[in-house]
């Protein structure tokens, strides 16, 4: 009897242990490589991170995520002032700064969770749509406050949004050329250029990969 209970353990401890060693192999083994394998033929963009790289082949960044473009951090000033040279993305405390190149910190992501009427929202708003005004003035363009989008002036949902309208893209080009020296009719023709119509032409709305466009423009005055 006992010797019959040692066997009848050993074989059910055996195929206990055979059963391990094949679903180890098939689903630890052979079916991620199968995954990966199908992603890396068919989306290899999407599989590497959706990369944005530029000329010379270097990744800057992801075209999911967006970027900040700011001055260096001087003592004592909180937040960083926005480096005018680059076309800004939305409003948001959650990205990280990078000046189109590989140092990319993520900070945080999220909404504000305020309600339209919220007093401090309203005011990140008035203030938003008052620095967009200033900064975007040129001594030949001057932006009124009824030109200013939605976008300019607050955050998306996930406060990581890579995309802008055309219409802040549009209002920030004067700005963008003279602080880059080029004429007004090249940085209109890269925001025509990077601007991605509706989904299947109805859905959603036109819109423009800041990271995109700033790869594009540090191309073009590095040329």
């Amino acid at each position: 009897m006992a010797d019959n209970t040692v066997s009848s353990t050993a074989r059910v401890l055996g195929a206990g242990l055979r059963a391990l060693l094949v679903l180890t192999l098939v689903c630890g083994v052979i079916y991620p490589l199968a995954v990966t394998g199908v992603a890396q033929a068919l989306f290899n963009d999407k599989a590497n991170g959706s990369e944005i790289e530029d000329s010379g082949g270097r990744a800057v960044g992801s075209s999911l995520i967006g970027q900040r473009y700011d001055l260096p951090l001087k003592d004592g000033e909180e937040p960083p002032a926005p480096d005018l040279r680059w076309f800004q993305p939305r409003p948001s405390h959650g990205l990280g700064s990078n000046n189109v190149n590989t140092r990319y910190s993520l900070v945080v992501s999220g909404a504000t969770n305020r309600s339209g009427d919220n007093e401090e929202l309203v005011q990140w708003v008035k203030d938003a749509k008052a620095a967009v005004v200033k900064d975007n003035s040129t001594p030949t363009y001057r932006v009124k406050p009824a030109d200013v989008p939605a976008d300019a002036v607050t955050s998306s949902g996930s406060g990581l949004d890579p995309d802008i309208s055309p219409a802040y893209a549009k209002l920030q080009a004067h700005r963008v050329a003279e602080k880059n020296g080029l004429a007004l009719a090249e940085v209109e023709g890269l925001v025509a250029e990077h601007t991605t119509g509706r989904v299947l032409g109805f859905m959603g709305e036109p819109r423009i990969n800041v990271l995109e466009l700033n790869t594009a423009l540090r191309d073009l005055t590095h040329a």
